[in-house]
């Protein structure tokens, strides 16, 4: 198979298996009442400050409105918190409750076995050509986004 063809069928693999397995981690927990969605909008929430909806609809590439119907669910199984601003109540701040930062937590671990089972098994040298390749890929899907 030529480069192309093997780029082709590694990423198409990649993206599919990396969605399936995640979703795996998540319904062999306690977490298993989470979809994919569910934890990419956690890691958008974050372990830090609140943030506002616009923000992490911002961060997620979607709608407030979008953002709004996966947040009711969120909220539904204690995972977040809302709270209204104190100057402009109109504006509603989102942060993780206990159970949702321990699903970040979890998460994370995810993550980091992921990496750490690729990095293990490079070279400096080979890591710092995936590192290179991989943001570069990551710079189209950027580009791509804003067609």
């Amino acid at each position: 198979m030529d480069s192309y063809g093997t780029l082709n069928e590694v990423l198409v693999n990649l993206f599919r298996d990396v969605l399936e397995i995640e979703q795996k981690a998540l319904s062999c927990s306690e977490f298993q009442d989470l979809t994919n969605n569910d934890m990419h909008v956690i890691e958008a929430i974050g372990m830090n400050e609140p943030k506002n909806m616009s923000t992490i609809a911002r961060i997620l590439s979607v709608t407030v409105g979008t953002l709004t119907i996966a947040m009711n669910s969120l909220v539904k199984n204690g995972y977040v918190t809302r709270q209204r601003g104190q100057t402009d109540r109109r504006v509603v701040y989102i942060s993780l409750s206990e159970k949702g930062k321990a699903a970040y937590a979890h998460h994370a671990k995810f993550h980091q076995e992921m990496i750490d089972g690729v990095v293990n098994q490079l070279t400096e040298d080979e890591l710092s050509a995936l590192t290179k390749a991989l943001a570069c890929l990551d710079r189209w899907f950027r580009e791509k986004e804003k067609d």
